[in-house]
């Protein structure tokens, strides 16, 4: 049986054996079948949770869903997000014939195959995704979506063998090095604090040997937590959100409507103005935000009518009208649904996918909306000083 990036752990009467993988890689679902069938473990963990544990065994679960529900749970950014950080993956799997995951995937089939008890080691990705949004500041946020964004244009292409040398510890060590110093706020909560939730996971795990299938990031970290007690309960506590972005939300609108009608009651012609700014400025933004995700002609008009009016009020976005429009004059199809996976492998699929569409439509409405909010704000307190 192939050793290289399998790393022993006897402690406390138990054996823990963890698979350090890449999830792109052909050899990594290879050893994993390897490992679990010579070892015949009492437990096997793998690196997913519950969401993504149904994402891997139910893919026709695509077919199901309701676009106007993602819409209106205010889920199609988070999905849009879900697709970018895949996307980058799945073409590096298609490039070796695999598909991403299958890792994995294969270690829940030798798990069933060894009668070994599946244990779902992740923390929820939602619960991750939070953490690290709370955690990052505002640069990190534009600094972690502008990495988003650039990985869909990405056309990087590597060999089998540079993909395996990412499995030594050595080169781990100054990966984690260089991506500590970029984002030294998002290492805590992807990395460290699920090397503490996995490593817990794995001790918990019945029985006297555990084998863990792991991104081989994680092995390290693991090899030191798994020492340690940790509190799963604490770990999985979402950030309390600030009430200075709600407060901000409100400020704005109303503030701008105070200007607003105070113009109208001292200078009239100064107050409609002030009210065509803010309508151009909002309506314009948002509709060329539509048109660049190749929205239909109504939902860029759609853009245009909704952004002044929502940006006036925080609990509703320009983007969810577009995108409502958009899936009642464009509404996906099965065949859609099933070919999302494909689609996001390329630049032009997100674009042809009426499904990912709809999403990027959504979200740079409202990133147009958005910017359209300050420019246009920022005019109408200009018109206010001019005519004091």
């Amino acid at each position: 049986m192939d050793e290289e990036n399998v790393t022993r752990i006897d402690q406390d009467g138990k054996t823990y054996i963890l698979i350090g993988t890449a999830h792109v890689s052909k050899h990594s679902a290879e050893q994993v079948r390897d490992v679990i069938d010579e070892e015949q473990p009492d437990a096997v963990c793998i690196e997913l949770d519950e969401q993504r544990y149904q994402s891997v065994t139910e893919g026709d679960k695509w077919k199901e869903t309701d676009i106007f529900q993602i819409i209106k749970q205010r889920k199609a950014t988070v999905l849009l997000m879900n697709l970018v950080i895949s996307s980058f993956q799945k073409r590096m799997a298609k490039q070796f014939g695999i598909n991403a995951g299958q890792e994995m995937i294969q270690g829940i089939e030798s798990a069933h195959e060894a009668d070994a008890d599946l244990v779902l080691a992740d923390r929820d990705i939602r619960i991750t995704f939070s953490r690290i949004w709370g955690n990052i500041g505002l640069k990190g946020k534009m600094m972690l979506l502008m990495q988003m964004i650039g990985s869909i244009f990405s056309q990087q292409t590597i060999t089998e063998e540079e993909l395996e040398k990412l499995k030594s510890k050595d080169m781990l060590d100054s990966m984690l090095e260089e991506f500590t110093e970029h984002f030294p706020r998002l290492k805590k909560p992807l990395i460290d604090e699920r090397d503490q939730y996995l490593a817990q996971k794995i001790k918990q795990a019945p029985g006297d040997k555990v084998v863990a299938v792991l991104g081989a990031a994680h092995v390290p970290g693991i090899q030191r937590e798994i020492h340690t007690e940790h509190d799963l309960t604490r770990l999985q506590e979402r950030p309390t959100k600030s009430r200075i972005p709600k407060i901000i939300a409100w400020a704005i609108p109303i503030l701008i409507l105070s200007v607003i009608a105070y113009t109208f009651w001292t200078n009239p012609a100064a107050g409609w103005q002030q009210t065509i700014s803010w309508v151009v400025w909002n309506g314009v933004l948002s509709a060329i935000g539509t048109a660049v995700a190749l929205g239909h002609p109504l939902t860029i008009v759609t853009a245009f009518v909704a952004a002044p009016l929502s940006s006036l009020n925080p609990l509703i976005a320009a983007g969810w009208f577009a995108g409502i429009v958009q899936a009642f004059v464009r509404k996906p199809n099965v065949g859609d649904f099933e070919q999302l996976t494909e689609d996001v492998h390329h630049v032009k699929g997100f674009w042809h996918n009426k499904v990912t569409r709809i999403l990027l439509i959504v979200v740079l409405a409202n990133i147009g909306s958005s910017l359209g909010t300050f420019i246009g704000g920022a005019d109408v307190i200009r018109l206010f000083f001019e005519n004091l």
